[in-house]
């Protein structure tokens, strides 16, 4: 099986807030885990690929850009959406198969929005998703924090499936890309 690591909207801007908006939670911790999953994803030869939102500053400028401290190889794919789906819209489904990819290891902001989607969408589209625990995150709402939204979602995504594929969520520390889903499905 072959694995790539998506980084979704993990965006200057978006990471930073703007015009008083607050950054998202543990910003640091957040870039410290996805740079350490690209050098594992670069170092093991997995296919990298960074969607951006257009809905971010505009698509435009430094705001939009993939965040200054992350580092982006060369070889990584990039694509902008227009929709909270990372698939809608999107070449990222056809590349996924061309390339016959069965795991996505997925990472980013905002963890209630286009992190729930995106693992969603990826196991009804033939994808086993790994969800890294510390390797997305949001901002606070008016209703919770953005420690007990991050918490929330790794709770109820650990496990969420569609019949043949499904998602679990492993700390940033783990062997991202060595999936444990078929232990998992032995169990069954």
């Amino acid at each position: 099986m072959n694995h790539a690591l998506l980084v979704i909207d993990a965006q200057q801007e978006l990471i930073e807030g703007k015009d008083g908006e607050e950054a998202v939670w543990k910003k640091d911790h957040l870039i410290q885990n996805i740079n350490e999953a690209v050098e594992k994803a670069l170092k093991e030869e997995h296919f990298i690929v960074f969607i951006r939102d257009l809905d971010v500053a505009e698509g435009k400028g430094k705001g939009f850009d993939i965040h200054q401290a992350i580092k982006v190889p060369a070889a990584s794919r990039i694509y902008d959406k227009k929709a909270t789906n990372s698939f809608y819209g999107t070449p990222l489904l056809d590349v996924l198969k061309e390339n016959k990819i069965g795991h996505l290891v997925i990472m980013g902001c905002k963890t209630e929005h286009c992190i729930d989607s995106a693992v969603r969408t990826a196991t009804v589209n033939g994808f086993d998703v790994t969800l890294v625990e510390d390797g997305h995150s949001t901002s606070s709402t008016k209703v919770l924090p953005a420690e007990q939204i991050i918490e929330h979602h790794n709770q109820i995504l650990h496990g969420h499936y569609n019949v043949d594929h499904f998602s679990v969520v492993r700390k940033a520390k783990d062997d991202l890309f060595e999936p444990p889903h078929d232990m998992y499905r032995q169990q069954g």
